[in-house]
This record gives C-alpha cells, sequence and structure tokens, in this order.
C-alpha cells in the first residue's frame, strides 16, 4: 500500500452531554490527548480470553507430541482473534464516537470473541470450527454495522471506502465458509487463502481515501495489547509452575524453568517499550506493514506462556515429548518474538551496527539454549536479560559520546 493524502482531521468531540445516536464521523488524526477508552481496555481483556483458551489447547497439542497439528489450529485461530481485534482497534481509532449504537455493536464483538473461545478446545481436539466460524462471523457483522453507519454518515470518497470495507469483509466472510464445508485436509488451504485475502482488505479499501487513525492511539493500543498478552503468558506460566509443586513436589525441576520464564517475559516488555514506536507511522504504509507483523509479535508472546506450561509438564513426566522439544516450545517463540520486535520496533531507532545487532544475535543465541537439556529455559532467560543489559549499556554510551561532543562544540 502506498501513502495517500491524509483526510482533514475532524474535530474532537466536545465535551458535555451529548445525544446517545450521533453520525459516527471521523475523528481528527491530530487530536489532542488521545487515549484508550474504557470500552476498549474491557474489548482487550475480553479477547486475551480466547487467547488463553488457543494457549491452553497448544499446551495439550505440543505435550501429547501434536505439534505440527496443534502448531496450524494455533495458527487458525490466533488469526481470527488478532484480524477482529486489529480490524476493530483502528476502525475505533478512526471513528470512535462512543454513542449507545457504538457501544452495543462493540459489546457484540466482545459476545463473538467469546463464543469463538468456547470453540477453541473442539477445534483443536475435533478439528470442529462450527463454534470458531460462528464468533468470528458475529464479530464481522458487527464491523460491517460498523461500516455502513460510516457511509450513511459520510460522502465522496470516504463513502466509497466504507463501502469497499463493508463488501470486503463480507465476501471474505463467504469464504470461511470453506472450514465448514470442505474436508479436513482442506482446511489448511482455505487458511493460507483466505488469510492474505482478508489482509488484502484495508489496502483494497483505502487506496484512494485513507481513514483517519490517530499515530499516537493505535501505538498505545497496540502496547496495551501487548501488555494484556504478556501477562495472561505470566499467569498461564505460574498456574503451571504451581501445579508442579503441588501435584509432583517438583521445585527443583520447575525452579529453573519459572526463573528463566520471568526473565524472558521482563526481557519481552523492556524490548517492545523501549522506543516510542508513534512516531514512526507516518503514513498507511508503514503503519498497516507494522500493524500487520504484531500477528506474530502477539502470537510468539502468548505462545511463549503455552511453551512454559508445556517444559513444567514435561520436566515433571507429564509431557510425552522429549526434554529438547519441550525447550523449542519456549526457545522458539522466544527467538521469533525477539526478531520481529527488532524488524518492527527496534532497527528503526538502533544508531550503529552494534546496535542493529544486539536483538538478531539474541535470537539465535536463544535459538542455541535449546539443546542444554534442564537448563534451556533458565539460560534463555539469561541470554534474553542480557541482551536488554547490553541494549542499554550501548545507548548509554551513545548518549554520553554525544552529550561529550555537544559540550565540546559549545
Amino acid at each position: 500500500m502506498t501513502s495517500s493524502p491524509t483526510p482533514t482531521p475532524a474535530p474532537a468531540r466536545p465535551a458535555g452531554r451529548q445525544s446517545p445516536l450521533r453520525r459516527l464521523t471521523a475523528r481528527g488524526r491530530d487530536e489532542a490527548h488521545r487515549v484508550a477508552s474504557p470500552l476498549e481496555l474491557f474489548f482487550d481483556l475480553c479477547f486475551v480470553v480466547a487467547i488463553a483458551q488457543a494457549g491452553v489447547a497448544l499446551v495439550h497439542s505440543v505435550a501429547e507430541a501434536h505439534a505440527g497439528q496443534g502448531l496450524l489450529n494455533y495458527a487458525m485461530v490466533f488469526f481470527s482473534i488478532w484480524w477482529a481485534w486489529m480490524n476493530f482497534t483502528w476502525f475505533a481509532s478512526a471513528y470512535d464516537n462512543d454513542d449507545a449504537l457504538y457501544r452495543v455493536v462493540t459489546l457484540l464483538q466482545i459476545a463473538g470473541v467469546l463464543v469463538l473461545a468456547a470453540g477453541v478446545s473442539r477445534a483443536f481436539e475435533e478439528h470442529e470450527f462450527l463454534a470458531v466460524w460462528l464468533g468470528y462471523m458475529l464479530m464481522r457483522l458487527a464491523l460491517i454495522v460498523q461500516w455502513l453507519r460510516v457511509a450513511r454518515s459520510s460522502e465522496g470518497a470516504e463513502r466509497t471506502t466504507a463501502l469497499r470495507y463493508t463488501f470486503g469483509v463480507l465476501l471474505c466472510q463467504v469464504g470461511w465458509l470453506g472450514l465448514l464445508v470442505l474436508p479436513e485436509g482442506g482446511r489448511a488451504w482455505v487458511f493460507l487463502v483466505m488469510a492474505p485475502l482478508e489482509m488484502c482488505v484495508p489496502a483494497f479499501a483505502e487506496k484512494d481515501h485513507p481513514t483517519s487513525w490517530h499515530p499516537h492511539h493505535i501505538a498505545e493500543r497496540y502496547g496495551l495489547f501487548t501488555i494484556i498478552v504478556l501477562g495472561e503468558t505470566i499467569a498461564a506460566a505460574t498456574v503451571a509452575v504451581k501445579s508442579g509443586i503441588d501435584e509432583n513436589d517438583a521445585l527443583g525441576e520447575v525452579l529453573p524453568i519459572a526463573a528463566g520464564g520471568l526473565l524472558i517475559v521482563f526481557a519481552a516488555w523492556w524490548i517492545y517499550f523501549v522506543v516510542p514506536i508513534h512516531g514512526h507511522l507516518r503514513s498507511n504504509r508503514q503503519a498497516f506493514l507494522w500493524g500487520y507483523g504484531h500477528y506474530l509479535v502477539f502470537a510468539s508472546a502468548a505462545a511463549i506462556g503455552a511453551g512454559l506450561e508445556v517444559a513444567v509438564e514435561q520436566a515433571v513426566g507429564k509431557a510425552h515429548i522429549s526434554t529438547q522439544a519441550a525447550s523449542a516450545a519456549v526457545t522458539l517463540p522466544t527467538a521469533l518474538y525477539l526478531l520481529t520486535v527488532w524488524l518492527l520496533h527496534s532497527r528503526h531507532f538502533k544508531v550503529g551496527v552494534p546496535q542493529q545487532l544486539v536483538l538478531p544475535v539474541a535470537a539465535v543465541l536463544v535459538i542455541c539454549c535449546t539443546f542444554l537439556g534442564d537448563r534451556a529455559v533458565v539460560a534463555a532467560g539469561v541470554v534474553a536479560a542480557l541482551a536488554v543489559v547490553t541494549g542499554t549499556t550501548l545507548t548509554a554510551r551513545m548518549v554520553a559520546r554525544e552529550q561529550r561532543n555537544t559540550v565540546r562544540a559549545v
């Protein structure tokens, strides 16, 4: 997608009492003090319920030595959760008017993701996607209603954009019916075809008239969702460690996993939030590529928690896989997270080769930790922590050097 001229910003919503039903018109891209709303925070928390269910199902698949099928199902289910969340987030950034109908339709989307969450275990265990498809359909129909409201409240190029979104979302929803009518062997092909088509809808819809999303708001929304996903990873790991201690009295086996997992999650938080990414989101092309890339950021962050559960189950003898396979369940998503955050965030702010190499090298070293047996997870945690220390030290030295140069110049 190429950058398009930014539409004229609309004024911020006036304070005070307003009508419960209002026109759904674009908000200003330069609107001051734009932050996530309580409804958006509630929306995120409910979506994490579905992510937690996907993580639990992935744990069972990997622990039972069905990693291939489990990863495929995880990729499909996680895509539906992430894509619905992302579409709502960008729509809300441009058009949230917080009237009664907007709230009701958003709550319908929340209901949809809860239906989807209820069908996750059935999708993994019985390869039955009816509930997942139904929940996704509810979320997409709710989004269609929102775009129709925009079309009704606008005219010209903006109205065309809204109608293109409506048509694209509806057409893709018909395509996802393949998950229900095709034999099990064809479902992977449905996903491989329909996922790219879904991601082409924004490019098609906004090619002539971009929506007025707010850079600070978008960056905050993605950051908040990252925090929530990492929090779910901590919760999943805590439950796994508690189970290992209570049922097997295996403190010596699970303590290194818990310590390594904590270091990984702390480092994951630090690395993501060390840069102010909103300044990079200047055009549709930059912002959409960044937003799409977060599929891997969110999926890998959630998979780290699932991997920690697998590692604990293997350590206490409940998983039917090798130590190396259990270690890989942690190290591979950790390496993917480090590399993806570097590609999306860090490389735009790092100066010089040493700074640029910190996260890619750390990702390679984390993968190498897979072969360290029972100490693989704690070793990966140490590598992730050292990546933070190294990056912080290099930045501090660069700042000190610049300050000395400034003093000398004066």
